[in-house]
C-alpha cells in the first residue's frame, strides 16, 4: 500500500516571460484552502489524502492546474467553490467533475 492514498497536486509555478502560470491565477491561495479543508473534514494523512505544492505542471495556459493521482485527472478551478467540489464529489464520491476536467 501507498503511504498516501491520493496526491492532489496544485501547479504553483511562476513564470517570469509573461506567459499564462498558475500563480498568477491565485494557485497558492488555493493549494491552502485546500489543505486546511482536507485536515478540517480529517481527510489528511497516512493512508489518506496529500495536498501538495507543485513546481509546473505545463498546463498553466489551461489553469489554474490541480492533478488528483494515482487516478491521473485534471482539473482547473476559479475559486474556493471550485476546490470543495472537487474534494466532495471526487475524492470522497469518487465521481470525476466533468465540468472542471482539463
Amino acid at each position: 500500500m501507498s503511504y498516501y492514498q491520493r496526491h492532489i497536486f496544485f501547479c504553483c509555478n511562476q513564470r517570469d516571460d509573461g506567459r499564462a502560470c498558475c500563480a498568477d491565477k491565485g494557485a497558492a491561495a488555493m493549494r491552502d484552502y485546500a489543505k486546511g479543508r482536507v485536515k478540517a473534514l480529517g481527510l489528511a494523512g497516512k493512508g489518506k489524502l496529500r495536498v501538495n505544492q507543485a513546481g509546473c505542471l505545463d498546463r498553466c495556459e489551461e489553469g489554474p492546474c490541480v492533478v488528483v493521482y494515482p487516478d491521473a485527472v485534471w482539473y482547473t478551478y476559479v475559486d474556493r467553490a471550485d476546490i470543495d467540489e472537487i474534494l466532495d464529489r471526487h475524492v470522497i464520491g469518487g465521481e470525476i467533475v466533468e465540468r472542471l476536467r482539463i
